[in-house]
């Protein structure tokens, strides 16, 4: 498996901090402080999930130079589809793969990172040629906007990875972990409603619908600081990788302070770990991609470099993944 293409979509509305404090009581400085996040964006009319993660996908294929009649799957990492029977069909119309198969797949904040590990199997056991990996959420439209716990987190988002079999070369995928822990499930929820509705004389059906995101913010961040480091140093023992042959920590975008932790515990350098978390919040399925596609355009990331990446997120879920980066540069971005 190769990464050979990358690409991003973001709303147009960026709301800072300063703004949210005259919805909500909070401040900017009780933000940055605590999550480091200094904006987020919010999709606005006319800006969907699909729309987002389509031009997210079409980034990407222009990015590795493919056309969309090339691709042979698509597969959406996303928590908040337009449509709950599957957005990912949706793109591969809008995109005019009509060649490929699209299904969505739900992890929350791990699901971009499971989505590449699912795509790299197709593509080893030869049934793929060319997949398109896309990360996208819109939890703006599942936020309680006054609960400053968490309306101050989130953002809208997508981002898209083209990815395609490399038979007889090195794979991109040098290694990976994964793991759920259903028993921690409630920490982080964004659950069905239990409002009922009368069926028949007797009986009523539960009305679909969910609740706000809800979150034990000290439990997740506990979790995150405790086992993102444990499974990146797992996954460098399997592959014999040391530290000091990581060129970029990439991790999943949630809290700046975990990012900083994870960093001090590997030992690697601060100005080794990407972070994008200031502009853009956490949005979830996306935040990985996102930060890829950033840094790959700036320069920062170049072909040959070695990625150490980790989801974590609601489920509780958590994985990581050893990547090489073989796409265009910046300067062919």
């Amino acid at each position: 498996m190769a990464l050979v293409g990358c690409g991003s979509a973001l709303p147009s509305l960026s709301l800072s901090n300063d703004q949210l404090s005259h919805r909500v009581e909070t401040n900017d400085a009780w933000i940055r402080s605590r999550t480091g996040i200094a904006a987020r964006r919010v999709a606005g009319p006319g800006e969907t999930l699909t729309s987002l993660a389509t031009d997210a996908g079409r980034a990407a294929l222009a990015h590795a130079g493919w056309q969309p009649q090339d691709l042979d799957l698509i597969l959406l990492a996303t928590s908040s589809p337009d449509d709950l029977f599957g957005t990912a069909p949706r793109i591969q119309a809008a995109l005019g793969a009509n060649q490929a198969v699209a299904f969505d797949l739900t992890a929350a904040c791990s699901g971009f990172l499971f989505a590449l590990i699912t795509a790299g199997h197709y593509l080893r056991c030869g049934t793929m040629r060319r997949v398109l990996v896309i990360g996208a959420d819109q939890l703006s439209r599942w936020i309680d906007w006054d609960d400053r716990s968490t309306c101050v987190l989130f953002g809208d988002g997508a981002a898209a990875v083209a990815l395609e079999a490399c038979p007889g070369a090195e794979d991109g995928l040098l290694g990976f972990r994964m793991h759920s822990d259903g028993r921690r499930a409630e920490c982080l929820t964004l659950q069905q409603g239990q409002e009922r509705h009368p069926l028949v004389e007797g009986h009523t059906a539960q009305r679909g619908g969910f609740q706000p995101i809800q979150m034990n913010g000290q439990e997740v961040y506990k979790f995150a600081v405790r086992e993102v480091p444990a499974v990146l140093e797992a996954l460098l023992k399997d592959t014999g990788t040391a530290t000091s042959q990581i060129d970029w920590l990439l991790l999943h975008q949630a809290n700046q302070r975990i990012l900083d932790a994870v960093g001090t515990r590997l030992g690697i350098p601060a100005d080794r770990v990407l972070s994008n978390l200031a502009a853009y919040g956490n949005t979830s399925a996306a935040t990985i991609p996102l930060m890829l596609d950033e840094a790959v355009r700036d320069g920062r990331i170049a072909p040959g470099h070695l990625i150490a990446t980790s989801g974590f997120g609601a489920g509780l879920s958590w994985g990581a993944a050893l990547l090489r980066w073989r796409g265009p540069g910046g300067s062919g971005a």
